[in-house]
């Protein structure tokens, strides 16, 4: 029987019922050309794999690999340069097929991983990337602790409860997550260009310091040391009139309209020295602390990138060494923060009156031992630890976001 099917003309035997069937095999020509044989018959074709999952029924279509042969159609016999082997002919084609698939496939997503989209803003010199790295450095770390220090306040002057859970409670309660971060906006703009003239004046100061390679030290004690302390000067004299101005927003309830007619009856009624009264006592509290936290952070990243041989930082490590440093700096110095309150407070309710520096930490230790000079040191690192770390983390990615015109 004969017939015509898609311009191929197919023939098969017509079979008894009695045919045996067994005779049906299949063979695998390495490149045997579908369509008629030399006889007139025809070869269906299949490969292995897909003689157990079919694309379309039982049997395949024509042009595959693998031929099955009908009683009554010639089959071709195996070409002399085929494998003997069944491992060999069923199964090496397949491999050697998908081999260069995987490696392929390997290729891809090697170069998928290395397709990191990285954010690069062009400013106009490195002052300026410094200057803009800090300010964000400085809004952000302020930000993420504001709750934090919210808390600590409330802590501080006793209300909404005794303890850090019973105050979170009683602001989630009462104000809701708007409480935690109350007044946070005038805090932000009083702490960005505060942070963004430290952390300047400490990479400046730090990197014109530090000799070159080769080259002897310029100073005989550490170069990040003094640029920390001459980091902690510069923000607080630049941002001091902030401070006073903002301290007497809040004192002096009903006297001033804003920020700017605080100023401006200040300075008209009192004179412009009025706006830096204070700074000594200022000045005795924060050269310490950031000459430490300076010196403590360069010191903890030096040692990072010699004990794992690097010279790029990561996040994360920043994160943790800018808190550590926070946390060294916050407890060698809290003595000398415990003995400025001292002295602000003064003959207030019977106190003593104490000459010098000098003279409130030998009084306190006298009277109140060692704990008494770390008395609060719990609640103030609460906040100062994280607030460096994540200060630190902004600053350095900061750095790499914000790229100069040569570096590009």
């Amino acid at each position: 029987m004969g017939r015509r099917s898609g311009g191929v003309r197919l023939q098969c035997a017509e079979a008894s019922p009695a045919v045996d069937w067994s005779c049906c095999f299949l063979a695998l020509p390495p490149a045997a050309p579908s369509g008629v044989d030399g006889d007139g018959g025809f070869n269906l074709s299949w490969n292995l794999h897909q003689s157990f999952h079919p694309p379309a029924g039982l049997f395949a279509s024509v042009g595959q690999q693998v031929g099955v042969g009908f009683p009554g159609a010639s089959s071709r016999s195996p070409s002399p340069e085929a494998p003997r082997d069944p491992y060999v002919k069923y199964v090496s084609p397949e491999v050697v097929e998908e081999g260069p698939l995987l490696g392929e496939g390997l290729e891809m997503r090697e170069k998928r991983k290395k397709k990191v989209v990285k954010l690069k803003i062009k400013v106009g010199n490195h002052h300026l990337k410094r200057l803009i790295s800090g300010a964000i450095a400085g809004a952000v770390s302020r930000t993420a602790v504001a709750p934090l220090e919210t808390i600590r306040t409330h802590l501080m002057v006793g209300s909404n409860g005794n303890s850090t859970t019973e105050v979170f409670q009683s602001i989630m309660k009462h104000e809701g997550w708007t409480g935690l971060f109350r007044g946070n906006f005038v805090n932000v703009i009083r702490v960005a260009p505060s942070k963004a003239i430290e952390l300047f004046a400490f990479d400046t100061a730090n990197k014109f310091l530090t000799p070159k390679s080769g080259e002897e030290q310029k100073i005989p004690i550490p170069p990040s040391l003094v640029a920390g302390a001459f980091a902690g000067v510069s923000s607080t004299i630049c941002t001091y009139p902030l401070e006073l101005i903002k301290t007497r927003l809040t004192i002096q309830r009903g006297v001033f309209n804003n920020f700017l007619d605080a100023f401006v009856k200040i300075v008209r009624d009192e004179g412009p020295t009025e706006l830096y009264r204070g700074l000594t006592p200022s000045l005795i509290g924060v050269v310490p602390y950031a000459a430490t936290n300076y010196f403590a952070y360069d010191t903890l990243k030096k040692a990072y990138k010699k004990m794992f041989k690097t010279n790029e930082i990561g996040n994360v490590p920043t994160l943790l060494i800018g808190s550590a440093a926070g946390a060294i700096s916050s407890t060698a110095t809290f003595p000398l923060e415990v003995a400025r309150k001292h002295m602000q407070v003064g003959a207030v309710g019977g106190r003593k009156v104490y000459r010098n520096m000098l003279h409130a930490l030998l009084s306190i230790l006298e009277d109140e031992g060692i704990g008494g000079l770390y008395r609060g040191l719990g609640p103030s690192c609460m906040k100062l630890v994280p607030a460096a770390g994540i200060s630190f983390m902004c600053y350095e990615a900061c750095k790499k976001i914000l790229i100069e015109e040569e570096d590009v």
